[in-house]
């Protein structure tokens, strides 16, 4: 063999080498370093009343990670669950439920969940009417379809599975079969409608009272509650598992650390965090999620036992089991 043949082969397997190296290696799966990355918003109010609260802090997050961050608003749990598997999205903030779906269905990652202003990691569903009506949780729960109702989306935590798992359930309510008429529409569209008399009666959600009292209090001076669900798990941020893992460790750090410590810089921080009736976002995993998951598995088991499916309730008893031994556990 010749000097110059040795030298190109060794050449070769170098860049061969390198190849490897750069892809990653054997199974391990590789991250992905885009030039930017899109952040999905999942707002029930939409993005002109969202969007201004929504677009300091990521602008924020644009100058923390070093890339741009494009916005995308939906009032579609479905749809913006499904671009994040496309990897249409990269970084999401969901409520629990399509948080969940996320986890399970789009290779999402929790990394942080929400804390309001008082301190608070969870919020509750509740049921609204007319303040003048008259209307009462018990005549509600008579059904007789005496009333319109407005629900929420069918992957909405406290618009559509809370209220099913903590009130029509357990009374073996089905609300097509109560009400009159039933409409499906997020919280503020909801509100409204309760609020002007379209609907009687609706399905929102403590935080979504909080906006409204803010943004159109005379809508708001017109709604009452009339019940409201234990705590649901707030929302949280998901990340694609795939992104290039130190820009996730970027965008992990940017949320745990926002608004914290001292300074003219991180005041200003929390007065965006305040806009969204935030007080900071708190390190949290998919655990965190646990309690909707005992609501998907309660709402499972009540429509196996209806469809007379033993496999099926078998299957949602042993799940509901093992969720509520995780919970008994936790401190």
């Amino acid at each position: 063999m010749t000097l110059p043949s040795f030298t190109r082969r060794l050449a070769l397997a170098a860049v061969l080498a390198f190849g490897v190296a750069s892809c990653g290696g054997g199974d391990e799966k590789a991250g992905t370093a885009p030039s930017e990355i899109t952040f999905s918003i999942l707002s029930a109010e939409g993005q002109n009343s969202s969007g201004p609260l929504w677009e300091p802090l990521l602008e924020d997050m644009s100058k923390a990670i070093g890339i741009p961050v494009k916005t995308h608003f939906g009032s579609n749990y479905t749809v913006l669950v499904e671009a994040m598997r496309a990897d249409q999205t990269q970084v999401a903030w969901f409520s629990a439920k399509p948080a969940l779906e996320a986890v399970d269905r789009s290779d999402g990652e929790v990394i942080a969940r929400t804390v309001d202003l008082e301190g608070l990691d969870s919020y509750r569903s509740t049921l609204i009417v007319r303040v003048d009506s008259g209307i009462t949780l018990d005549q509600v729960m008579a059904c007789g379809k005496r009333f319109d109702f407005g629900i929420g989306d069918a992957q909405s935590t406290s618009g559509t599975l809370a209220p099913l798992t903590f009130l029509f359930n357990p009374r073996n309510i089905n609300p097509a079969q109560c009400f009159k008429t039933v409409r499906s529409a997020n919280h503020q569209a909801n509100a409204l409608a309760v609020a002007t008399g379209l609907v009687d009666v609706a399905t929102s959600n403590t935080v979504n009272t909080v906006f409204l009292t803010r943004q159109n209090p005379q809508a708001a001076a017109q709604i009452r509650e009339i019940w409201q669900s234990p705590p649901i798990p707030e929302s949280g941020i998901v990340i694609r598992e795939d992104l290039d893992p130190a820009l996730k460790e970027k965008i992990r750090s940017f949320f745990l650390t926002y608004g914290q410590g001292e300074g003219a810089e991180a005041e200003r921080q929390r007065r965006v965090l305040a806009g969204l009736n935030y007080s900071q976002f708190r390190a949290a995993d998919d655990s965190y999620l646990n309690p909707v998951r005992e609501m998907v598995a309660d709402r499972q088991l009540s429509e196996a036992r209806a469809g007379g499916d033993a496999a099926g309730v078998a299957a949602a008893e042993k799940e509901l089991q093992r969720l509520r031994s995780l919970r008994e556990v936790q401190p």
